[in-house]
């Protein structure tokens, strides 16, 4: 069984950066990708970035790369999404999940998920 917990979630500006983080136990990751998905009021879930547990490739959503940066923590088993220049359409609940694949953009492909960290980004 794998836990994931989310945290770093706030109230921010336009503008502002922010770092969440995702705390994962339990079962090994040495082979899992790790993934940040968000959703925001009235749209459907979607991919942030991933990053392999292993190879540290990293993987981005095209609208986003560039402000944001998934990284990983092997010491702490943690998975810091550094998030820069934020805007107001970066509203939404933001994710954590973890998949068994070696590379993994679809939520479908994650069958591990954290509860959510709201990030709400004003103007």
């Amino acid at each position: 069984q794998v836990q994931l917990v989310e945290s770093g979630g706030g109230l921010v500006q336009a503008g502002d950066s922010l770092r969440l983080s995702c705390a994962a136990s339990g079962r090994t990751f040495s082979s899992h990708t790790m993934g940040w998905f968000r959703q925001a009021p009235g749209k459907e879930r979607e991919f942030v970035a991933a990053i392999s547990w292993r190879t540290s490739n990293t993987y981005y959503a095209d609208s986003l790369q560039g402000r944001f940066t998934i990284s990983r923590d092997n010491a702490k088993n943690t998975v810091p999404l550094h998030m820069n220049s934020l805007k107001p359409e970066d509203t939404a609940v933001y994710y954590c999940a973890a998949s068994p694949l070696t590379v993994a953009r679809a939520g479908h492909q994650y069958p591990y998920w954290g509860q959510g960290t709201q990030v709400t980004v004003s103007s």
